[in-house]
């Protein structure tokens, strides 16, 4: 299991535009379209990641409390499915339907999204406030498969509870841990 950090883009950063087809509605959809009223979380995530599968059910849990308080959630697989067909679109909704994903679970064939957003592994986490400016990334939470610290999302909610409070984020922003996004070989 490869342990790859987060790049930490630079905060302030303005989200990178993007139309991305989603498993879900099958439509294209953008960011502008899917941006929420007081924030909006970026997530590249997998299918096979076990970091992403430690994480997922405290993810669907963080969207439901928190899209109700105008933060959007989105999600983007970015792997290359020729050698990863298991994170092909096909199986992403199968992963909505089974997980009840309440958010996009959008496909990043190009993997020009995750360059845009300097994405390096899954999950890799993303808040901007209203604006679309970086304010929180990293680590949802210190869980890792294996190292029996309970899967809370405490990072991400001090993130946006701070960004719904007006009130300045004062804690250590951590990279997150994961699997590192499987890059397309050119010839």
């Amino acid at each position: 299991m490869a342990r790859t950090p987060s790049n930490m883009l630079a905060l302030g950063t303005k989200a990178p535009n993007f139309r991305l087809y989603d498993t879900a509605s099958h439509r294209m959809l953008t960011l502008a379209e899917l941006k929420g009223k007081a924030g909006t979380v970026v997530m590249f995530i997998c299918n096979h990641c076990p970091f992403v599968i430690h994480v997922n059910d405290q993810l669907v849990k963080t969207a439901n409390a928190y899209q109700a308080k105008g933060i959007q959630f989105i999600a983007i697989s970015s792997n290359d499915v020729i050698n990863y067909p298991q994170d092909g679109p096909e199986k992403m909704i199968e992963q909505v339907k089974k997980l009840n994903y309440p958010f996009p679970y959008l496909y990043d064939e190009t993997q020009q999204v995750a360059k845009s957003y300097d994405a390096a592994c899954t999950p890799d986490l993303y808040l901007f406030n209203e604006n679309l400016e970086l304010v929180y990334r990293g680590q949802l939470d210190g869980s890792r498969p294996g190292n029996d610290i309970p899967v809370t999302g405490e990072d991400l909610h001090y993130a946006m509870d701070c960004l719904l409070s007006g009130k300045e984020n004062d804690r250590s922003q951590m990279p997150s841990i994961g699997c590192n996004i499987k890059w397309k070989v050119s010839n």
